[in-house]
């Protein structure tokens, strides 16, 4: 007679042979038999008890992105679930790989409305790659393997398990499947030959060839691959907000970030090139701003992704290219050298983009006497010699990390690029500290955001992670400001924060060192004093210029090239 496991104990063997080494979670009803079998046989399997289950989720982001791997989280059924939602929600418009295990009501209970009984599969649908409920302990297994296989493969994304509380206690036998064979999901990896063959002959024919990299550069591990292809044609590249470090930004052919606060020169090189090699990136419309716009220069255009559905679906292109990122660029990197664009041609090409790039759009005026907020963002690159894992909230920190830190390596940029969800920053750091124990870790954030999820500096202090919290504390909900004061007639309709507490003692209640830092003069001194704290998490007060704001800027329903500059204010 084979041995029999509980649906917990199953659980946790499936997790060990997918390679688990972290689960993000917090405890409920629901949930209390697989609890129970992490206190008793963990199996080498760590656990972060966050403080709210949304931590949970932009925690297991965080480390998804800085360690490699797929992000666990375990939450309870009703409230825990959707208390989650925003988190999965955040990784699936990032395309992170995550495994979410939900509890749910016993299965007799199901759609009787028993407490915190809530349709976790049809909450979640929406916002994830694939979602499934499990009815007994013998579908556990099966469904774990599953589940790890499709949130990393193709586009990554999160997948949900919803695990009954009887069924995590009833017995099955262990039975993990070697293989995976599913007839409706196999991504392919290998461009289609013709394709590659008509994307080379259009390059070769480029007169003001663009390379356009995102997140997917990222995500498919291709950022060496994407700089020898880059380096061989001698065009310039530019990098989407979840691109940032898939390019070297201290490479010369890197015109920066493009898109609403992008480089000018990075936009008008988008707007007038001739043929743009679209690689692992959407056309958010964040990045080109009036479709249009875009579409009224002609170009011709190369798009490669693992997702077909992403191509073509906001602008039409030439020659799309379905495959695995690193893969694809390897086929046109070996076939590239009969194919490369006149060198006198792109010389020239090079030439306007000198121009455009004199432009010093990213310059801004002295504080006196205020802090700069591009300021700190650039101390902190010093102090970090740029070798930090950044996170961030959503709001102009976020632009103004994009554009000054300077990230050359890739996931070292963790943020809420889709969904652009405010308190994703200190759980996502507390994710990308577990994930990198040794390495400086920053959440770079503003005074509304890091109020959403604050409860989460006592998971920092219980795990002892040392990770550094600057604050740029403007006062206001600083981009809500912004649009305000640009579309609005300045009207700061709940805009400003008029109750805030004190981040100093605040950061002390919870056992951590808190700093106040508002003079310029003590900028740099104040963030080497910091990060010299190898054993202690700081919280950064950065009482910061209330009146800056985010340059350039292309406003909603405008074309690239119609950027505000901040000379010309």
């Amino acid at each position: 007679m084979k041995k029999l496991f509980t649906g917990s104990q199953i659980l946790l063997r499936a997790l060990k042979e997918e390679g688990v080494e972290v689960i993000f979670g917090y405890p409920g009803g629901a949930v209390l038999h697989i609890y129970d079998e992490l206190a008793k046989n963990p199996l080498g399997i760590r656990h972060i008890l966050v403080r709210h289950e949304q931590g949970a989720a932009h925690a297991a982001d965080g480390y998804a992105r800085a360690a490699n791997k797929t992000g666990v989280c375990l939450v309870t059924s009703g409230p825990g679930i959707t208390n989650a939602v925003t988190g999965i929600a955040s990784a699936y418009m990032d395309s992170i790989p995550m495994v979410i295990i939900s509890g749910q009501v016993p299965v007799p209970a199901i759609g009787q409305d028993a407490f915190q009984e809530v349709d976790a599969v049809g909450i979640t649908r929406p916002c994830v790659k694939y979602n499934m409920l499990v009815k007994s302990a013998s579908e556990i297994a099966p469904a774990i393997k599953k589940a790890f296989h499709i949130a990393a493969t193709g586009r990554p994304g999160p997948v949900l398990v919803d695990i009954p509380k009887d069924v995590s206690n009833a017995k099955a036998e262990w039975n993990y499947p070697e293989k995976l064979d599913m007839r409706t999901y196999q991504p392919r990896l290998a461009g289609h030959p013709g394709q590659i063959k008509r994307a080379l002959k259009m390059i070769k024919e480029a007169e003001r060839l663009m390379v356009y990299s995102g997140g997917g550069v990222i995500l498919g591990n291709a950022a060496a691959e994407l700089k020898n292809l880059v380096h061989k044609l001698g065009a310039p590249c530019t990098n989407t907000l979840m691109g940032l470090g898939g390019y070297p930004h201290s490479d010369r052919q890197f015109v920066g970030m493009l898109g609403m606060h992008g480089t000018y020169e990075a936009n008008m090189a988008m707007q007038n090139c001739d043929v743009l090699l679209a690689i692992g990136a959407r056309f958010d419309d964040r990045v080109i701003g009036n479709p249009e716009h875009f579409a009224s220069n002609t170009r011709r255009i190369i798009h490669i992704d693992i997702d077909p559905s992403s191509i073509a679906k906001r602008v039409e292109v030439d020659v799309p290219i379905v495959g695995d990122i690193k893969t694809v660029l390897k086929q046109v990197s070996t076939s590239i050298g009969k194919f490369l664009p006149d060198a006198a041609k792109t010389k020239k090409w090079w030439a306007q983009i000198d121009k455009w790039r004199s432009r010093n759009c990213l310059k801004y005026s002295a504080g006196r006497g205020k802090i700069k907020p591009q300021a700190v963002v650039e101390s902190l690159y010093k102090t970090t010699r740029g070798d930090a894992y950044v996170t961030s909230d959503v709001g102009q920190h976020q632009m103004w990390v994009a554009q000054y830190y300077g990230f050359s390596k890739p996931r070292r940029w963790i943020n809420s690029g889709g969904l652009g969800a405010m308190g994703f920053g200190l759980p996502a750091a507390i994710g990308a500290q577990v994930a990198q124990p040794k390495a400086a870790v920053a959440c770079v954030t503003g005074e509304a955001s890091i109020i959403m999820c604050i409860q989460e500096l006592s998971t920092a202090k219980q795990y002892r992670l040392p990770i550094k919290v600057i604050n740029l504390n403007n006062r206001y909900m600083g981009m809500v400001r912004q649009w305000q004061e640009f579309f609005h007639g300045s009207r700061y309709s709940e805009s400003y924060m008029d109750a805030l507490p004190d981040f100093v003692a605040l950061a002390e209640s919870f056992g951590h060192v808190g700093m106040r830092i508002e003079k310029p003069a003590d900028v740099d001194g104040a963030l080497k004093e910091a990060f010299a704290m190898n054993d202690r998490a700081v919280f950064m007060d950065f009482i910061t210029d209330q009146s800056e704001n985010v340059y350039p800027m292309v406003a909603a329903g405008k074309g690239l090239t119609e950027m505000v500059l901040a000379e010309e204010l």
